[in-house]
């Protein structure tokens, strides 16, 4: 069984930054494509970014280019998501997501990612 535990949101001002975790178990975590989605309040989960298994292949969402990064570290079973410049509109709460099948892409809809977190709330207000 494959656990995966977000941390690192809350409430920031706007043009502020957040970096979000997720500790993944399991022991083949390298293995895993990794990707963070997103859910605001009266709408669908939607696709924020993702990494590929060997780290070689990122994708973001068209609103998040340029203000956020995902990474992962292997040594610590643990994916992040850097956030800079944050906007009122990226408040939503987030989740991490694993694909378990080693894919070369990155798939940008929900279906493929085989275990999600239970999500971690974001905030950017004045």
């Amino acid at each position: 069984q494959v656990q995966l535990v977000e941390s690192g949101g809350g409430l920031v001002q706007p043009g502020g930054s957040l970096r979000l975790s997720c500790i993944v178990s399991g022991r083949t975590f390298r293995r895993y494509g990794m990707a963070w989605f997103r859910q605001a309040p009266g709408k669908e989960r939607g696709f924020v970014a993702g990494l590929s298994w060997s780290g070689g292949t990122t994708n973001y969402a068209d609103s998040v280019k340029g203000r956020f990064t995902i990474s992962r570290d292997n040594a610590k079973n643990t994916v992040y998501l850097q956030m800079n410049n944050l906007k009122p509109e990226d408040t939503a709460v987030y989740y991490c997501a694993a694909d378990l099948a080693a894919l070369p892409v990155v798939p940008t809809q929900a279906g493929p990612y085989n275990y999600w977190g239970q999500g971690t709330q974001v905030t950017v207000s004045s």
